[in-house]
């Protein structure tokens, strides 16, 4: 009797889903926010603040952190390079994804305005491409959505803000989630994303 109560819970708490809430704005190293998610569409479980600020230093901690840094920022271009080349095999998996979650999902607001760049001219370009054509998609879809980007030529740069608020429906959402990361593409992509 307990355990068909405790299950009879766990699928209303699903179909009812989560209502997430996240306002963040990021520039360079900096990123303020706040991030709240209720449970049955009113009742608090998580909130979290971000704001990240620097210290004061002294000059000998700055030089020394400064080197630590621009050799932490030329291994992050790397990754950053890595990570797009496994991403680009993805992003028709990602569309069809999008296209079934946004199904899933009950968008109340979705501002997103996104800074992009990299190194590379061409590969800016090429790759601000791809990150319109999926928010094209995005757009598209709900009338809330109000999704931009644009591109950096000036090195490599990955900057935003945002405010959104969206009702996710968790039993809907579970066979587009399986049906992504079933392809060994995307598999292949999260594997280098935790490396």
């Amino acid at each position: 009797m307990i355990i068909s109560i405790i299950i009879l819970f766990i699928i209303i708490l699903l179909y009812f889903g989560v209502k997430i809430s996240l306002i963040y704005d990021k520039k360079g190293p900096e990123l303020e926010g706040c991030l709240q998610i209720s449970i049955l569409r009113k009742i608090k479980v998580f909130s979290k603040d971000f704001l990240s600020s620097q210290p004061n230093k002294t000059e000998d901690k700055k030089d020394e952190e400064e080197k630590e840094e621009e050799e932490s920022e030329e291994d992050k271009k790397d990754d950053k390079k890595e990570l797009f080349k496994l991403a680009k095999p993805c992003f028709g998996h990602f569309k069809t994804f999008l296209i079934s979650a946004m199904k899933c999902i009950r968008v109340e607001k979705l501002e997103n305005h996104l800074i992009f760049g990299m190194d590379s001219y061409v590969e800016t370009a090429k790759y601000i491409g791809y990150i319109w054509s999926l928010m094209i998609i995005v757009n598209s879809s709900h009338k809330n959505a109000k999704l931009s980007a644009q591109p950096s030529f000036n090195g490599s740069i990955l900057d935003g803000n945002g405010d959104n608020e969206l009702e996710i429906n968790i039993l809907k959402l579970i066979p587009p989630v399986i049906r992504l990361v079933l392809k060994k593409e995307v598999r292949t992509l999260i594997k280098g994303a935790i490396k």
